[in-house]
C-alpha cells in the first residue's frame, strides 16, 4: 500500500517516530508521501527520507503556513528540488476555513508554487479546504502535470475537473465516519481510477482511533473500508489506488 499523505516528521511523532515508521511497514504500507509544509521543515523530510528509505519527500508551503513564509523561500524550495529526491511541489494550495487568514498572501504563494511545479516538471500535492474553484481556476489557467487532491471534499462536479485536469483524489480517515454521507459517496462512486489512499497523520483519524492521533498503520483498515463501500475486494482496491497514485507521482515507481 502507497500512503500519498502523512506528515511523519510533525512534533507528534517525535517520541516514537521509528516505532510508528516500523509499525506501517509491518501492516504492508510500502511507500510513504511525506509533504513538507513550511521551509522550516524541508531539512526535517529531507532528513526523514534519506533515513528511511521508504519515504519520499514533497516540498512546499502550506497555504496555513504562509504568514511565515518570505519571498526567498521560493528559491529555497528551487534548491530543494534541486538537490534531493523529490516526487512532487506540496504541500501547497488555498484553505478558505481556517481564521484569520491571508487570502493575498496564500494566493500569492500558491501561484509561485504552481510555476516552480511547472519549471520543474513535477506534480503538486495539493490542499485544498473551501476554495475548490479557485484552485481550480489557477490549474486551468497554468496546465501542469497533474497530483493529488488530498483529503478531497468537493462536489463530483468539482471532482470531475480535477479528474480532467489529470489528477486524482485523496481519500483517508474521512471516509470512515458513517456521518461522512458525501464523502463515503464520492469514494462509492468515482472512477476508481481516481482515487489514491492516504492516512493525513497525524491528523484525520479514523473513527475508531476516537480522535487520539493518526498514523500511517492505519492504511489497511482505511482501504478495507473503501473496499466495503464499493462492494468488491480489499486487493482490487489496494492494487487500483497504488497503480494512481504511481501515475499521479510518477517518481514513486522507482522504489515500488
Amino acid at each position: 500500500m502507497i500512503d500519498t499523505h502523512c506528515h511523519l516528521d510533525a512534533v507528534e511523532f517525535d517520541a516514537d517516530r521509528d516505532a510508528v515508521f516500523a509499525s506501517a511497514i509491518e501492516a504492508g504500507v510500502s511507500q510513504i508521501v511525506v509533504p513538507s509544509v513550511a521551509r522550516a521543515n524541508f531539512g526535517a523530510v529531507a532528513s526523514l527520507c534519506r533515513e528511511h528509505v521508504q519515504c519520499r519527500a514533497a516540498y512546499g508551503i502550506h497555504p496555513m503556513y504562509v504568514d511565515r513564509a518570505r519571498e526567498s523561500d521560493m528559491e529555497a524550495l528551487r534548491t530543494m528540488l534541486k538537490n534531493e529526491p523529490v516526487v512532487a511541489v506540496g504541500e501547497i494550495g488555498l484553505d478558505r476555513f481556517v481564521e484569520p487568514r491571508d487570502e493575498i498572501k496564500q494566493h500569492f504563494y500558491f501561484v509561485e508554487q504552481l510555476k516552480i511545479a511547472k519549471e520543474f516538471d513535477l506534480p503538486v500535492v495539493l490542499h485544498v479546504r473551501r476554495a475548490v474553484d479557485a484552485v481550480l481556476k489557477e490549474l486551468r489557467r497554468m496546465k501542469l502535470r497533474g497530483g493529488i487532491a488530498h483529503a478531497f471534499n468537493g462536489s463530483r462536479q468539482q471532482a470531475d475537473e480535477f479528474i480532467k485536469l489529470g489528477f486524482v483524489l485523496g481519500f483517508g480517515g474521512a471516509l470512515t465516519f458513517n456521518r461522512a454521507l458525501h464523502i463515503r459517496e464520492l469514494a462509492a462512486q468515482l472512477p476508481i481510477e481516481s482515487i489514491v489512499l492516504e492516512t493525513d497523520a497525524p491528523d484525520i483519524s479514523p473513527h475508531w482511533l476516537n480522535g487520539s492521533r493518526n498514523s500511517p498503520d492505519q492504511l489497511p483498515q482505511i482501504s478495507q473500508t473503501l473496499a466495503d463501500l464499493r462492494a468488491v475486494a480489499v486487493t482490487e482496491i489496494i492494487s487500483a489506488t497504488n497503480k494512481n497514485a504511481i501515475r499521479a507521482l510518477p517518481r514513486l515507481a522507482a522504489l515500488h
